[in-house]
């Protein structure tokens, strides 16, 4: 695996969370690390994205209680398109 250095997610925590429509759970893991991400399973204040999906639950309150910014899997996919 390559690992793009010029994405805007690189070295950058990111949580996943809820049913995603294009990913499977290992999918999205192996593109957040392709893209230079970190990719971790619970939000802290560390965490710098939080990309939700169908029935995100507690992940997704808590991330917005610590003000991380929230994707949709479309805005997500937005991003690494640039």
């Amino acid at each position: 695996m390559s690992i793009n250095y010029n994405t805007p997610l690189f070295k950058k925590t990111v949580v996943v969370t809820g049913k995603l429509q294009n990913y499977t759970r290992d999918g999205i893991q192996n593109k957040l690390l392709e893209l230079g991400a970190i990719p971790v399973n619970s939000v802290t204040k560390k965490t710098d994205y939080l990309i939700v999906g169908e029935k995100a639950g507690s992940k997704f309150a808590k991330a917005q209680n610590l003000g991380i910014r929230i994707l949709t899997e479309e805005e997500f996919e937005g991003i690494i398109a640039q």
